[in-house]
């Protein structure tokens, strides 16, 4: 195959440094760049830098790229692929190494990007968006701790003030909003949280479905040594970070990058080219600082060289492009990089241009990358304020700083500026490493994201407070008062359970909060059965290394479910088990206490008869059982559950996940009225074993049921659930509900009432059956299935 010609959009050192990359490929012929800079001017005979009016339409880009037989372009810098150049280029036919506009918006819209991660549960700080000054200036008022201002448009990297004061907040907030001092981007703003941890950037590939994160970068954006001064650009960089562990990136791949793609596409708007992403590694986990939508700068610099050499940054970019990244291979060198940018004297602030350049010979694995510079009349200048970066590679990091910082006095102008203690950070981890003794952290436990759990819990916990129990955390043990429980002559009675391979779905689309109302529903429905009302209950939760974010939700999940039930949580366990468990994995168990007097312990054997009626109480779906066939079902049909829900009105706009999901009904409140009155004389939760498992233990060896599956409607799940497995009737009703969660025992002079006081308490009820003499057999005869669930 000939070589082919590459168009590169930018004028930066990221443009060099990607120029730099492209050259290397067998399969280029020439690298156009747009306009380049010294540094690309001087690069060798395949890179050229062109003078092209884009204009605000990219015409005139796309007249050169036709004319010049380009086979992909690259854009650089942000701006161009926010206005559409993607698309001007996709409607000539040819690739486009870049998102398009609606995608760039990740980087384009602060507010878009903050609302597309709430939506797709992507850790980040909590915020707020505004366009009005007044409603913004009183949330700062009443804002409780450190907070950050974004303007929400591009903002050249300038647009984020960390005030330390409420008074300081509101000045900032009015020279962005009122003084318009970013222009149009600050007509909106983001207020949100202030995050505290190690900052760290993780830019990877992307064709839309195939994510490749690159090696994880740690910029120094302040201008002076010691992380003092202004903010800038960014003056130097390293990677990888030695804080950014391989478990970090497998759970910022799982949290962060997949999601975000895969959120992007189902949004329909597919992400292509490089997803950057700015997180802070906080007690609680990493989250994202912010989005951008290209190769990032110094990062670039500091990250393409080290791509393995058998790897071909054109043929990465061209496969992402059109959407075949997993067909090409990405590697990186286990080697260590880092990068010190020279400035102008003055910069970030004003500074002169016009500085000759002196570059020596540097040593080899040593690389300098131009971003403000510019041939004039055969001399190199200065044209800008980052004006070059000098890039070293080496064995480990300690050595590649070393080598960097020596190599940056052979580069020489008037004026240059540059830091002396760029990876301070990184060495003093190192050394670290090197000198302390083993921790436990060290081994995957978090004794310090515990406790910030338990803090997170509290408020949580003490809204399940009721009589007999305070519902605190923090002590040995939960303690329950049975006699403040107002009971004479009380038998306890307990139950404990799981939530199943449930928990499976809820981590493949990361929703956590639901899934402990299952956990309580699964052990409260089990206890109301036997006539008890639930007073305590305890959670056990497992994993291998605790997220705090996702055990919040999912503890919340089960304080909602608690508060739902009527009875307190009063404790729990949350244990780190790394190497029992995967990444990413949790598991969770609960145990539950009731209590009720002696004489209305449920089933009264003795009482049930022939001729009493069965009533159901409706499921809200799968429930929490039967899960493993579900995953079997979904998986044959080929769908995961980001897929739009086959069995939901489209309108509702449900994945497939988040249906699945709907929670296990808990039925305590609405039972215990007729529970009291005497008026049930059996139930049965059904859960695992459908009707012919979970009916028979509330029913004496005698006495059988016979219940009528037309009296009440197949839930759509279900169909759909049988139609696409081809289950058979008999399997469907020993494995799930099939819409039925809850069976009464009743006699039939008490059905008017028993109807009245769950209406009353807004349960629906169906009449499915009698009781009958049972001769042989079964106890439970299903019939009507062959029309009802045809």
């Amino acid at each position: 195959m000939s070589p082919v010609n590459v168009l590169l959009v930018g004028s930066g050192g990221r443009e060099h440094a990607i120029a730099w990359a492209l050259a290397k490929s067998q399969r280029v012929a020439t690298i156009f760049v747009a306009p380049g800079n010294g540094g690309t001017e001087t690069a060798g005979p395949k890179v050229k830098n062109v003078s092209v009016d884009a204009g605000n339409n990219f015409e005139g880009l796309v007249r050169f790229a036709c004319e010049n037989n380009v086979a992909l372009v690259i854009p650089g810098p942000e701006q161009p692929l926010v206005d559409g150049i993607q698309a001007a280029f996709k409607k000539v036919g040819i690739p486009c190494f870049g998102p398009s506009k609606e995608a760039a918006q990740l980087e384009g819209s602060k507010a878009f990007s903050k609302d597309f991660m709430k939506k797709h549960q992507i850790p980040t700080a909590a915020y707020e968006v505004f366009t009005d000054f007044n409603k913004a200036k009183s949330y700062i008022e009443n804002f409780g701790g450190q907070l950050v201002i974004k303007a929400s448009g591009l903002a050249a990297g300038k647009g984020v003030l960390l005030p330390e004061t409420k008074e300081e907040a509101i000045e900032g907030l009015k020279s962005i909003m009122v003084d318009s001092v970013f222009g149009d981007a600050g007509s909106e703003v983001v207020i949100e949280e202030r995050l505290t941890g190690e900052e760290v950037s993780v830019l990877a590939f992307s064709d839309g479905y195939t994510v490749i994160p690159m090696p994880a970068a740690q910029d120094h954006k302040r201008a002076f040594e010691g992380d003092k001064g202004p903010n800038t650009g960014g003056m130097g960089a390293y990677a990888p970070a030695p804080i950014f562990t391989p478990e970090l990136a497998a759970e910022v791949k799982r949290t962060v990058l997949q999601p975000t793609v895969d959120g992007m596409r189902r949004d329909g708007h597919p992400f292509v080219g490089v997803l950057y992403a700015g997180l802070m590694l906080t007690p609680s986990g990493p989250k994202v600082l912010e989005f951008n939508a290209r190769f990032g700068d110094p990062e670039t610099q500091v990250v393409l060289p080290l791509l393995d050499d058998g790897c071909d940054l054109f043929e990465i970019t061209l496969a992402a492009a059109e959407g075949r990244l997993d067909s090409v291979k990405v590697n990186f060198k286990s080697s260590s990089a880092a990068t010190v940018v020279i400035a102008a004297q003055g910069y970030p602030g004003s500074y002169e241009k016009g500085k000759e350049i002196k570059i020596a010979s540097v040593p080899p694995n040593v690389t300098v990358f131009h971003a403000g510079t510019k041939l004039d009349g055969g001399r190199l200048t200065t044209s800008g304020g980052r004006v070059l970066a000098v890039t070293a590679v080496a064995g480990d990091l300690q050595e590649a700083l070393k080598l960097a910082n020596s190599s940056v006095l052979l580069v020489q102008f008037d004026g240059a500026q540059f830091r002396r203690d760029i990876g301070h950070r990184a060495l003093a981890l190192l050394g670290s490493k090197k000198t302390s003794g083993a921790t436990y952290a060290q081994a995957g436990v978090n004794i310090d994201a515990g406790n910030l759990l338990v803090e997170k819990l509290k408020p949580l916990v003490k809204a399940t407070r009721r009589p007999g129990a305070d519902a605190d955390l923090g002590g040995f043990g939960g303690l329950f008062d049975l006699q403040a429980a107002g009971y004479k002559d009380p038998v306890l009675v307990s139950g404990t359970d799981g939530v199943g391979t449930k928990l499976k779905i809820a981590q493949a689309i990361r929703k956590h909060d639901t899934i402990g109302i299952d956990l309580v529903a699964m052990n409260v429905n089990d206890v109301i059965v036997q006539g008890a009302e639930p007073l305590f209950f305890l959670d056990y939760y497992a994993s291998s290394k605790l997220e705090v974010d996702v055990a919040r939700d999912v503890i919340a999940g089960i304080a909602a479910g608690c508060s739902d039930a009527g009875c307190a949580l009063v404790g729990g366990e949350t244990a780190e088990m790394p190497g029992i468990y995967q990444h990413g994995d949790y598991d969770l168990a609960g145990f539950v206490v009731g209590a009720v007097d002696r004489n209305e312990v449920l089933p009264k054997f003795d009482a049930i008869s022939e001729g009493d009626v069965v009533l159901g109480l409706p499921s809200s779906g799968v429930h929490s059982n039967g899960f493993s066939l579900v995953r079997h079902v979904v998986a044959r049909a080929n769908l995961d559950y980001s897929s739009p829900c086959p069995f939901a009105s489209p309108e509702v706009g449900q994945t497939l996940g988040e249906a699945l999901l709907t929670p296990t009904r808990i039925y305590v409140r609405q039972l215990l009225p007729a529970v009291r009155k005497g008026l049930i004389k059996a139930m049965a939760h059904i859960t695992g074993g459908g009707f012919p498992d979970n009916i028979p233990r509330a029913l004496p060896d005698t006495i059988g049921v016979q219940i009528d599956a037309r009296t009440w409607p197949l839930l759509p799940v279900f169909q759909w659930v049988k139609r696409t497995g081809g289950i058979a009737d008999a399997e469907l009703a020993r494995t799930f509900n099939c819409g039925i969660g809850m069976i009464l025992i009743v006699s039939r002079d008490n059905v008017p009432e028993v109807n009245r006081l769950l209406r009353d308490a807004g349960e629906e009820v169906y009449e499915i059956g009698k009781v009958v003499k049972r001769t042989s057999g079964e106890q439970v005869e299903l019939i009507g299935t062959e029309t009802a669930w045809a």
